[in-house]
């Protein structure tokens, strides 16, 4: 319980499945991987980072989920940093749960100050190199895709949205890829990606919808891998380390959007690490 009533922050996900043993993790090396050598701001990715950021930084911060137990080590590492946090499952794939998760969100912490949508997904990346094409992708590997990068945002959007423009402040903040940039070929061992340019597309919306009412949202292109334990592992991460992006400097940036001074606001933001070149 947010017992102190500090400002909130929602990590909608808060783990990363590329973090020891997450199910990236466990697709491209078959087994979990000990990350006791790897600071805490690495090991749950993008989502654990900007958990641990806002923590440290005096929010109340809640880590959803699809099982809670994916979180509980990274509220564990919270908690021993001095931080507050609680943890709440949300599957974006059931409006009822996001309505539920939400509903206890708003009982037990209170209305968001600021949501961070850094929801993922792997499907897709089990596929074998002959079903590169659409033709050969289930619809089910869609409709995934769908949930994260269209329905969910725009339902999670909605559970937030009334309580900040009631209170003239907030923040939406959207973890997104190259992707999102504009269509792309899906690749051998890559997620079914370009649906998610409609995370883009909702975040421009609600920016000439909402930035009247001093709600701040923005779309954060993170234009590279992401450092985790699962990354770090591969071939490719260790012959060339400096194409990973640091998630902690990651979080800096949304925690850099989150308190700029609304006279300049940055709406799209694109993180790309100087060794390779950036996506457009």
């Amino acid at each position: 319980m947010n017992t102190e009533r500090k400002p909130v922050a929602v990590v909608i996900g808060a783990t990363s499945k590329w973090q020891s043993d997450g199910r990236n993790t466990q697709l491209a090396h078959g087994r979990t991987l000990d990350d006791s050598d790897l600071p805490a701001g690495v090991r749950w990715g993008v989502g654990g980072a900007i958990s641990q950021k806002f923590a440290q930084e005096g929010f109340y911060t809640v880590l959803t989920t699809r099982t809670a137990a994916n979180a509980s080590p990274l509220a564990a590492a919270i908690g021993e940093q001095g931080g507050e946090c609680m943890i709440v499952e949300l599957d974006l794939a059931s409006r009822n749960s996001i309505l539920n998760a939400f509903a206890q969100i708003r009982e037990e912490a209170g209305d968001p100050d600021v949501l961070v949508y850094n929801a993922g997904y792997l499907e897709g990346r089990d596929l074998p190199p002959e079903k590169e094409l659409l033709e050969h992708i289930p619809f089910e590997i869609f409709e995934t895709a769908q949930h994260i990068s269209s329905s969910g945002p725009f339902l999670v959007a909605q559970e937030v949205l009334p309580a900040m423009r009631e209170r003239g402040a907030g923040s939406i903040l959207i973890s997104n890829n190259a992707s999102s940039l504009r269509g792309r070929k899906r690749y051998t061992g890559q997620s079914l990606y370009y649906p998610r340019v409609m995370m883009r597309t909702l975040a421009q919306a609600l920016t000439e919808e909402y930035s009247e009412y001093g709600v701040h949202v923005a779309n954060v292109v993170i234009d590279g891998t992401i450092d985790s334990p699962g990354t770090r592992a591969t071939d490719r991460a260790q012959q060339n380390p400096d194409l990973l992006v640091n998630p902690v400097s990651i979080a800096e940036a949304f925690y850099y959007l989150h308190t700029q001074d609304r006279s300049c606001w940055t709406h799209e933001l694109q993180l790309t690490p100087y060794a390779s070149r950036p996506s457009f």
